[in-house]
């Protein structure tokens, strides 16, 4: 399935994706109206997601809407915890730090992992508003999101991927200036609406190896990065292992899994976001999201 959340008639709705419309369960009396948003979906497991799937086969027109009668929103609008973001996994983007840096080439020995706010959280087109007086060095950054189904604690590597539910499209914006200012990740990762995902989440059954999907970002129409997850250091099952030993994930966490080569700050010059700017990311088989840079008045 290809699961999204929007607007429609002045309210989100949990919607399937199916061309170019989308099934909205709510609208079919068999459906369990308490089950009205993508993290109660998550919540209600196994047995909804099939029946999901089977009713949005076996609809009446009445219970779909046009993709133009609706405004897509983030697939998860307000994740309940931060969104878990890993640094530095693929081997390119660890060359060209260090380049930038004019650092020895070090591959990490262990994933590494920061997060962005929950309330950073912005929709697949919506604008991204920056204030260039607080930082003009805003970055882009394209990603696979791994989206978790099944809550866990100490899980293993062999069974870390039937925690999975889904995988999206994010695109991790940075503020370097403040990144480096304050010696850590969070405030720079963590400006409002600096975290725009989507525009589905496809389930794990329509992703036949989230191992090799094509990735990438434009800006302007130029084309920035263009890589695949194949060459990500940690797989989505090392990552998951890694973090479930000391916290436990829970449905609905998004797990942003590191972007390639050819972000800004490692071009020469470095190259940033500014208003104006039109911002797109794309992941194969996921589609692609589009954010023009305002700036915030």
């Amino acid at each position: 399935m290809r699961l999204v959340s929007c607007e429609y008639e002045n309210k989100v709705w949990l919607g399937v994706e199916q061309e170019d419309r989308i099934f909205l369960p709510n609208k079919h009396p068999q459906w369990n109206a308490a089950i009205d948003s993508m993290l109660s979906l998550l919540d209600a497991g196994n047995s909804a997601w099939s029946e999901l799937a089977d009713i949005s086969q076996d609809s009446d027109d009445a219970h779909y809407v046009l993709h133009g009668q609706v405004t897509l929103c983030s697939p998860i609008p307000r994740p309940r915890q931060n969104v878990i973001c890993l640094g530095l996994n693929y081997v390119n983007h660890v060359s060209e730090n260090s380049a930038a840096k004019q650092e020895e080439v070090k591959l990490p020995r262990s994933p590494i992992v920061f997060t962005k706010a929950a309330n950073s959280m912005n929709g697949p087109y919506n604008d991204i508003e920056i204030n260039t007086s607080i930082s003009a060095k805003m970055d882009w950054e394209a990603e696979l999101a791994v989206i978790i189904g099944k809550p866990g604690f100490g899980i293993s590597e062999q069974d870390a991927m039937q925690h999975v539910f889904g995988y999206s499209v994010i695109n991790d914006v940075t503020a370097r200036d403040r990144q480096k200012w304050h010696k850590q990740f969070y405030i720079g990762k963590s400006y409002r609406s600096c975290c725009p995902m989507g525009p589905v989440i496809v389930t794990t059954d329509e992703i036949k190896d989230p191992h090799d999907l094509q990735l990438r970002s434009w800006v302007n129409g130029n084309l920035k990065q263009e890589s695949n997850t194949k060459h990500q250091i940690f797989s989505i099952a090392n990552v998951i292992s890694v973090l479930s030993q000391g916290m436990e994930l829970e449905a609905g966490d998004i797990i942003a899994t590191g972007t390639p080569s050819g972000v800004g700050y490692a071009r020469t010059p470095p190259e940033f976001l500014m208003p104006g700017d039109l911002v797109e990311c794309e992941v194969e088989n996921i589609g692609k999201i589009s954010n023009r840079i305002t700036e915030r008045k």
